[in-house]
């Protein structure tokens, strides 16, 4: 690749993840190495398993604990957060890799784990060769403008408002 892009998938429409995952799947088709750096997340979802025992070329990080979109983020989901922000920054200066997934990094800054001059200050020490995937919902407009594809997913019906709890295999 020449110039590497900035990819946003944003929007509280149900697919950001999945999207960027796609991509990723897509690359190590054609010999692609990707590193995924998930905030926010801490809970087991259905692509650790199969992302780290069957693809090599993805390497795959949670900085994140349990679910506290329902409260106050607490020192240990900010603390993993920084973590997570400080070790996608050694990844982007290794070089070893041709895409960067920051998922939910969109959440991680609108909970004020940390600030999007830090997010903008680590996406600098990249490799302007490398593509980068930023997701999560309440993209800031830093983001926006950055970016050189925006994708809004946009929830039109979900049947989480019936009281469809996140099934296995679907939403995790």
């Amino acid at each position: 690749m020449e110039k590497g892009k900035i990819h946003l998938y944003t929007g509280n429409g149900k697919g950001k993840t999945s999207a960027a995952l796609g991509l990723a799947l897509r690359a190590t088709g054609h010999k692609r190495k990707v590193y995924i750096a998930q905030f926010v997340k801490g809970m087991h979802y259905g692509e650790l398993d199969i992302i780290n025992n069957r693809i090599p070329e993805i390497e795959l990080h949670q900085f994140g604990r349990d679910c506290f979109i329902n409260r106050e983020p607490a020192k240990e989901d900010i603390d993993a957060a920084r973590n997570g922000l400080q070790k996608t920054a050694e990844a982007l200066i290794s070089n070893n890799y041709d895409i960067y997934i920051l998922d939910e990094v969109c959440i991680a800054i609108y909970y004020n784990l940390f600030t999007i001059n830090e997010l903008l200050e680590t996406l600098d020490m990249r490799n302007k060769k490398c593509e980068i995937v930023l997701t999560g919902r309440y993209a800031p407009k830093e983001l926006y403008d950055i970016a050189d594809l925006v994708t809004e997913m946009k929830e039109i019906k979900h049947y989480y408002n019936n009281g469809v709890v996140a099934r296995k295999g679907i939403e995790f």
